[in-house]
């Protein structure tokens, strides 16, 4: 890793974590900066995106307040509108946690933090959990934003114990890290997925934090693969790619949550206009820029005019397919921070439309039994698991998004922007 790459992450993320923590100013309430002033935000949604928007965002708390404080497990998506649960939080059990942690920063109301530490707490066993790339998922939006937001030291030494985990994955052969399966096992042992490229934040902060190369590198080194093989001439992807896991060579395209190896599957999508965005503002490199604008061009030229993804781009049904608002959501943070990144507006109108439509159409606030905020969300179409329900990663997503616009100098602290 270069100088230039290590000074980048120091000036960005590490000062922002050093200033709030220094400050001690208390989030939500009169801390808040208004979007309109905040550096780099672009013009501001028309009035009455601008209604839905905060009222989206004020439902997302309400429901919160009703349900947070019952919940036996963390949240995993529903049936017939009530959560099921996980007890060690599966690979969706930081977004629980990180969804409090921008509930407290949004209200100040002190009973999300301590929900949120309550619930972060309950992923410690996951430190060392090396069976899996999701350890970024687990830990970014929970631990890293309690140690960007609190200070706590103890969420970041956790977080890079996390990373340690992470990085026993990486099959320095075809230069990936590797999705599934048991170290030392042969199934999927080649297999990368487009998922990934979101779990790599977690060693670029590692790398921010200790000074060693190693972590940032490894992410560097995947992101590269999955820059070379995944994306297609039109920009579409597939969810998988598969690899010798001997040799690095590869073999080919391959889907599990997708609808093809020669399909579109649109939340994986999503998490490449996202990833390859984040990628660029840790490391400078202009083509992880450029990967992220080709993967969002497509995306955008194939969204219907509702606004709300189908649940893959090049399904036979598609665009009058299912729909996965859990797409919507995390493309149109990407879309936020790639407009930042590129300074074209036109990402950020769309990454605006996105969450307008989600929160006029997609929310469950006509239902009196619903516990999730986001409805309409696709888990696994093939499998025929979870079509349309609710997903905490919509959740999660809609406020980051929501907040992206009305606190943007809050989110950044939180998220490391």
């Amino acid at each position: 890793m270069s100088l230039s790459r290590r000074t980048l992450l120091t000036s960005t993320v590490g000062a922002a974590t050093a200033a709030v923590v220094a400050s001690g100013a208390l989030p939500g309430l009169a801390s808040a900066t208004p979007a309109a002033r905040a550096p780099g935000s672009g013009a501001q949604p028309d009035a009455a995106t601008l209604r839905a928007l905060t009222g989206a965002v004020e439902y997302s708390v309400a429901k919160l307040r009703a349900i947070a404080p019952t919940v036996p497990g963390f949240p995993e998506g529903t049936e017939f509108e009530k959560w099921t649960y996980t007890q060690d939080g599966d690979w969706v059990g930081g977004f629980w946690s990180g969804l409090l942690w921008l509930a407290w920063l949004y209200t100040g109301d002190a009973r999300f933090r301590t929900l949120a530490e309550t619930w972060a707490l309950k992923l410690t066993p996951r430190e060392t959990d090396t069976t899996t790339h999701d350890v970024g998922f687990l830990f970014t939006p929970s631990w890293i934003t309690a140690f960007r937001l609190t200070g706590d030291t103890a969420w970041r030494d956790g977080a890079i114990t996390a990373a340690d985990s992470l990085i026993q994955r990486y099959n320095p052969a075809g230069r990936f890290i590797r999705a599934w399966g048991d170290l030392g096992t042969p199934t999927n042992a080649g297999r990368a997925i487009m998922d990934t490229i979101m779990n790599l934040d977690l060693l670029a902060f590692a790398t921010e934090q200790t000074g060693d190369d190693k972590y940032l590198d490894i992410a560097v080194n995947h992101a590269r693969t999955q820059q070379t093989y995944f994306p297609r001439p039109d920009g579409s992807t597939p969810h998988c790619y598969d690899f010798n896991p001997v040799t690095g060579a590869p073999i080919g395209p391959a889907t599990v949550q997708g609808y093809s190896p020669s399909s579109c599957w649109s939340r994986g999508q999503a998490w490449g206009v996202y990833g390859f965005t984040t990628m660029y503002r840790r490391t400078g490199e202009e083509d992880f820029l450029a990967t992220a604008r080709k993967l969002a061009d497509y995306a955008l030229g194939v969204l219907t005019p509702d606004h709300i993804p189908v649940w893959d781009y090049l399904a036979p049904q598609a665009p009058y397919d299912v729909k996965d608002a859990s797409a919507g959501a995390a493309m149109a943070c990407g879309l936020l921070d790639l407009s930042v990144a590129t300074h074209d507006p036109s990402y950020r109108a769309a990454g605006i439309s996105i969450l307008d439509a989600i929160s006029r159409t997609c929310l469950t606030d006509r239902s009196t039994r619903a516990d999730a905020v986001v409805a309409r969300c696709t888990r696994n179409r093939p499998a025929e698991d979870g079509i349309e329900i609710s997903l905490p990663y919509a959740d999660y997503y809609l406020f980051e998004g929501i907040m992206r616009l009305l606190r943007p100098q809050q989110i950044a602290t939180a998220i490391g922007l």
